[in-house]
């Protein structure tokens, strides 16, 4: 069974507090470059895997989506997406790698920082490309291999004596597979994969990659947070667009 972590009580309410204070990177640079990589939305349908509260199914209608579809674990986070009125958007509660669809049932597929929660990544990017329409794209977040490589080892930054950030661990980058962390709780469970492994998924089903993004945090929040710039230093995301022929 795939892992259903926010459903933990201790790991939601440290994820929520996080979200409230705005202290992660998903509002000033994620959902930013999830944003700049969606074709016209205008008129389409649109699937979202792993859609977490619905923020980014409620973006997808604000840019003129005329029905999205949201794919959810998470009883917690469904409630938070349902609280939302919306006639266009519905929200399905299952796991991502157990949702079914028709083939060529949706012109557009996004993922927000899910897929290295899945273990069989390449069989879901397979029906991904099934349930495309001819034209229709592939648009997805994930934490960057640079990032996921290490965890559960000694991830995050080398200090030193002063507390000052020298550089960024990265170790095991090609010992592709499961990492256990602590992210608010214990055996938080993840998927390291290459870059190449990531890419080379997406063009074996069949798409065409067309837009690769490793982005860092937006200019004004910069300003605001000076250290959002260690984020230009590694990337801790890796956005990936990609259109079905």
């Amino acid at each position: 069974m795939p892992q259903n972590i926010y459903d933990n009580p201790e790991f939601f309410a440290g994820y929520s507090s996080l979200r409230d204070r705005k202290a992660g990177l998903n509002d000033v640079l994620e959902q930013p470059a999830m944003r700049s990589l969606l074709p016209g939305v205008h008129g389409k349908t649109v699937l979202d895997l792993g859609c977490g509260d619905g923020q980014f199914c409620r973006t997808l209608i604000e840019c003129g989506a005329a029905a999205v579809v949201g794919v959810e674990i998470s009883e917690r986070m469904l409630e938070l997406a349902r609280s939302h009125d919306n006639a266009n958007v519905t929200f399905e509660h299952c796991a991502i790698e157990d949702f079914v669809a028709n083939d060529e049932s949706f012109d557009l597929i996004t993922s927000s920082l899910a897929f290295h929660y899945i273990r069989d990544l390449d069989k879901v990017i397979v029906k991904i490309a099934k349930w495309l329409r001819s034209g229709g794209h592939l648009v997805f977040s994930m934490e960057h291999p640079v990032c996921t490589a290490a965890q559960g080892i000694q991830p995050g930054w080398q200090t030193n004596a002063g507390g000052d950030r020298e550089h960024w661990i990265l170790d095991r980058y090609h010992d592709e597979g499961v990492r256990r962390s602590h992210w608010f709780v214990d055996d938080v469970i993840k998927y390291h994969r290459t870059m190449a492994s990531v890419l080379n998924m997406v063009i074996e089903s069949g798409l065409s990659v067309d837009r690769v993004l490793e982005p860092h945090a937006i200019e004004s929040a910069e300003r605001e947070r000076p250290s959002l710039l260690d984020e230009r230093r590694r990337p801790p995301f890796l956005l990936v667009r990609a259109r079905k022929p």
